[in-house]
């Protein structure tokens, strides 16, 4: 197998970053189009675009008979990412009904905290000073960003917005990390990405009814949207996040992934209008100062 170059690990991973900071307008654009957001929609949002994902993955299926059956412990870690991973859809997506884009982006990603202190506990990874310095000054960026939430309509309830979003960040951190997992046991991109698609879809499947929300009767553009969302978001998106770390340490993809809120703020801007604060631009300075000092000479 070809070991890919520097510069093909550095585009694919750029360009899965700007993939996933399209989901946040998606989702935006998709509530713009009915009269109230409500938790069953949200978790309708959520759910279709997994299993819509999970759809266009069939051809992949049968990848999955050739997984080895010294490597069951990393298909275990593959559905465990995937719960994360559908939990993680579940409550960002929710946060979105309640704050802003740049709110709700800004602290879903500051998953590279989680992450960190994580993959020192569970994987042994030293954290150098370097990496905790640019963690703190990253994570300042982003909770700046995050305060400078208000005038716009999905401001509404900006305290449980910040919960939600907080809670897709913990959720995000166990993906990346069981992801990591599931691919250093054994599994490939394709097999890994295909079992924790799969998991997550089939995790949120029934929330949408429960929660009064039917799969159906919505107007096409959110299914198109939906289906959009899919294609570049999860399938281009993730994908090439999940690729990734098979070459960058789940801290440093985490660190990079603090482009997202950036990436999402300006889209929202053009998109909807929604100006950011002065905050929101000396936060975002602050934010790439963190990762351009933490990642400087490990990419």
């Amino acid at each position: 197998m070809n070991i890919p170059s520097d510069w093909q690990k550095r585009t694919i991973l750029g360009v899965g970053i700007i993939c996933v900071s399209l989901a946040a307008i998606f989702v935006r654009l998709s509530q713009r189009e009915i009269n109230e957001v409500t938790v069953g929609f949200s978790l309708f949002i959520a759910a279709g675009r997994l299993i819509i994902s999970t759809l266009l993955l069939i051809p992949s299926y049968g990848d999955l008979w050739t997984i080895n059956k010294n490597h069951s412990s990393a298909v275990y870690y593959g559905l465990g990412a995937g719960i994360c991973l559908g939990l993680h859809f579940a409550t960002w997506i929710s946060s979105l009904g309640f704050t802003s884009v740049a709110a709700s982006v800004s602290l879903v990603t500051t998953n590279p905290l989680w992450v960190a202190l994580l993959s020192w506990w569970c994987l042994g990874q030293k954290l150098t000073r370097k990496t905790i310095i640019g963690i703190a000054i990253a994570v300042l960026g982003s909770v700046l960003i995050a305060f400078a939430h208000g005038g716009n309509s999905f401001s509404s309830n900006p305290l449980l917005g910040a919960i939600l979003a907080l809670m897709g960040s913990w959720f995000a951190s166990g993906y990346i990390l069981l992801g990591t997992l599931a691919q250093q046991k054994g599994l490939t991109t394709k097999q890994y990405v295909t079992i924790a698609y799969f998991t997550g879809a089939l995790c949120l499947l029934p929330l949408p009814p429960l929660f009064g929300t039917s799969y159906g009767g919505h107007s096409l553009n959110i299914y198109i949207y939906l289906i959009l969302m899919a294609i570049i978001s999860q399938i281009i998106g993730h994908t090439s996040l999940n690729w990734s770390l098979k070459y960058f340490s789940p801290t440093t993809i985490s660190l990079l992934i603090l482009f997202e809120p950036v990436i999402s703020s300006l889209f929202a801007w053009w998109f909807f209008q929604e100006i950011p604060q002065l905050l929101v631009v000396i936060g975002a300075l602050i934010l790439l100062l963190g990762v351009t000092y933490s990642i400087k000479k490990k990419l």
